[in-house]
């Protein structure tokens, strides 16, 4: 395989530079081509503005995705981004390497993402999800969390870890395409035993050996929504972001909350 790996983290001593490191020689070591986007190395500019586009359509207003779409067809965008693109047209599989901030990714690695998966080229109208630019590629998030798995349980403080990722694996990755292996999580990496790293990086050796036998995780295909890409009845909600609670149960929950307050002030 071509391997794209996304490494987003200031301190190359840092566990997740272990991380890359490591995927860098096993992938190496079975026959697996790699390359790496050091993000912080690189200085990779984060920031969405005029500069992406060496030529505008509209240079009074700024509407970024527009103005995407039109430096993509005209191949108007800026070196970086058209870089990054590159590599991504190569590559067979896409890594993220990079610390939990703030129950996301860090800064410089959305702006990665907001820069690079441009209109026209990563999705568009009709071009999404199971049918996004990048369909047929793979993709992988490996990252680092603060905390140890029990506050990321069903039931834990921070809520389930599979709720958190959602907006990551699926509003970003899913939805340009890739099929979404599961990802590589090294638990409290920072705080944990010099035991329990060694620990992390054996397993991810595992995990990076054992890729081709390795399933996606399971999404939606657009054949199983209505019309106003609602599940159809009769298709068990099988993912996490539709397993929560339905838009219009929250809002009926959401009314007698209002209603109950209501009458105890009320009442007062």
């Amino acid at each position: 395989m071509n391997v794209l790996i996304v490494y987003a983290h200031h301190e190359p001593k840092s566990f997740n530079g272990a991380l890359k490191d490591i995927a860098v020689a096993v992938l190496t070591e079975v026959g697996h081509q790699v390359k790496v986007s050091d993000l912080y190395a690189m200085n990779f500019k984060a920031i969405a503005d005029r500069a992406d586009f060496k030529e505008m359509l509209e240079p009074d207003y700024l509407k970024y995705g527009i103005e995407q779409r039109h430096a993509y067809e005209n191949d108007a965008l800026a070196n970086d981004i058209k870089a990054e693109q590159e590599k991504l047209r190569w590559a067979d599989l896409l890594i993220l390497q990079f610390p939990i901030y703030w129950f996301s990714v860090p800064a410089i690695l959305k702006g990665w993402v907001d820069r690079v998966f441009t209109a026209g080229f990563a999705y568009s109208k009709g071009m999404s999800y199971d049918t996004g630019g990048l369909k047929g590629k793979r993709a992988m998030l490996s990252f680092t969390t603060g905390d140890p798995f029990d506050t990321f349980a069903h039931n834990g403080r921070h809520g389930d870890i599979d709720i958190v990722l959602w907006p990551i694996q699926n509003g970003i990755l899913r939805f340009v395409g890739f099929d979404v292996l599961p990802p590589f999580i090294a638990w409290s990496a920072a705080r944990g035993s010099q035991e329990i790293r060694e620990r992390h990086l054996v397993d991810y050796r595992g995990r990076l050996l054992a890729l081709d036998r390795t399933e996606p995780l399971f999404f939606h295909l657009a054949e199983d929504y209505n019309e106003s890409w609602r599940l159809r009845p009769g298709i068990e909600a099988r993912t996490p972001g539709q397993r929560t609670m339905a838009r219009d149960e929250c809002v009926s929950l959401r009314n007698a909350q209002v209603l109950q307050l209501g009458s105890s002030l009320l009442a007062e």
